[in-house]
C-alpha cells in the first residue's frame, strides 16, 4: 500500500494578510519541494472534499459553527482574535482541511492506504470546542479522532502533538475521554499559556524549556511518551504535525533539525507497527520557516512512505 497525500488548491486561498506567518506559501513551498525531490511520484494524491455539518458537530457545537458562519465576511478580513482572521475563502479552506482528516481516517481504516498526511490549512489544534484561536477554526485532529471512535468503532486512539505550541484546543476537547491518549510536547512557558497543568489521566504533557538541545528533547519525549503509548496499545495513531520546533523557525526557541523530525516519525511508526497495524494519520499544524518546513515535512513523509 502507500501514503495518501491530501491537498487542495483552495486551501491556499485563505490569506490572513501580508506578513502573517500562517501564509499560503507554507503549502506551496511544501508542494514545490516534494516535486523537486520526486517524492510526489511515490504518494497517493487525494483531493479532499469538505467536511459535513454533522461531522463538525461531533466536536463543535452548532452555536459556535453559526458564530463562525456569521462572522465570515464577503470582503476584507474579520479577526476572531489578534492573530486569527476570517476572509471570504477561510471557512471553505477550513472545511477542506477538516474533511481531509475525515477522509484520511476512512481510507486508512478501510486499508486503501497504509497511512496519510494532510497538507492543508488552516491548522486546527488550537481550536477549542467553542473558540477559534491561534490561526485555527476547526480542530482537525479531534474531528479525526471522533471519526475513528464513533464511525469506525475503535476503542483506543492516540494523538501525538509535537508542535512547539501546546495543542490547547485538542486538550480542551479530549481531556478526560478514556478512549483517547494525547501525548504532547511543546515549549514552556509559551503560547497559548493554558492547559499545561491539566491533570486528566489521558493527557501526557512533555513541556520543554526554551533552548533545549535536540538530544535532550529526544530523551524527554521518549521518557514521557513511549511507555504510556505501549501500555495504551492504540488502534490508530493521529499526529498533529507541527514543525515549528525547528531551530530556524522564527516563532519559537527550540533546536530541532530535519533529522529530528525523521527520528520522531520513526518512533511513531515503530509504535504503530507494534499496536496499530501501521495506521497513522498525520495533519499539518505549525512550521513557519518555509525551507525548514518543507525539508522537515519531506523527512516525515519519507518515513511514512517507507512503512
Amino acid at each position: 500500500m502507500s501514503t495518501a497525500f491530501f491537498s487542495h488548491d483552495d486551501c491556499l486561498r485563505h490569506n490572513m494578510g501580508p506578513e502573517h506567518p500562517e501564509c499560503p506559501e507554507r503549502i506551496s513551498t511544501i508542494l514545490s519541494y516534494i516535486a523537486d525531490t520526486h517524492l510526489e511520484q511515490d504518494l497517493d494524491w487525494v483531493r479532499p472534499e469538505e467536511i459535513t455539518r454533522d461531522q463538525l458537530l461531533s466536536v463543535h457545537p452548532e452555536k459556535y459553527l453559526q458564530q463562525l458562519d456569521l462572522m465570515e465576511p464577503t470582503r476584507g478580513r474579520v479577526f476572531t482574535d489578534p492573530d486569527t482572521a476570517l476572509m471570504p475563502d477561510t471557512l471553505r479552506a477550513a472545511r477542506l482541511a477538516a474533511g481531509a482528516n475525515i477522509q484520511a481516517v476512512d481510507m486508512v481504516m478501510s486499508s486503501q492506504v497504509t497511512n496519510a498526511f494532510i497538507c492543508a490549512r488552516p491548522p486546527g489544534h488550537h481550536a477549542e470546542r467553542s473558540k477559534s484561536m491561534g490561526f485555527c477554526f476547526y480542530n482537525n485532529v479531534a474531528l479525526a479522532a471522533m471519526r475513528a471512535l464513533n464511525f469506525h468503532h475503535l476503542e483506543r486512539v492516540a494523538i501525538i502533538d509535537f508542535d512547539v505550541h501546546q495543542g490547547n484546543g485538542t486538550v480542551d476537547i479530549v481531556s478526560g475521554d478514556e478512549r483517547i491518549l494525547m501525548c504532547s510536547s511543546f515549549q514552556h512557558p509559551f503560547y497559548p499559556h493554558s492547559h499545561v497543568h491539566r491533570q486528566a489521566d489521558n493527557i501526557v504533557n512533555a513541556p520543554i524549556e526554551a533552548g533545549c538541545s535536540a538530544l535532550d528533547y529526544r530523551k524527554a519525549i521518549e521518557a514521557a511518551w513511549v511507555k504510556k503509548l505501549q501500555d495504551f496499545k492504540p488502534q490508530v495513531i493521529l499526529i498533529s504535525a507541527g514543525f515549528d520546533s525547528h531551530k530556524l523557525d522564527p516563532m519559537a526557541e527550540l533546536n530541532l533539525e530535519t533529522e529530528d523530525y525523521r527520528w520522531l516519525t520513526e518512533m511513531v511508526t515503530n509504535i504503530a507497527s507494534d499496536y496499530s497495524n501501521d495506521r497513522i494519520i498525520s495533519t499539518l499544524e505549525g512550521g513557519y520557516h518555509l525551507k525548514a518546513l518543507a525539508e522537515s515535512v519531506t523527512a516525515h513523509l519519507e518515513v511514512l512512505n517507507a512503512v
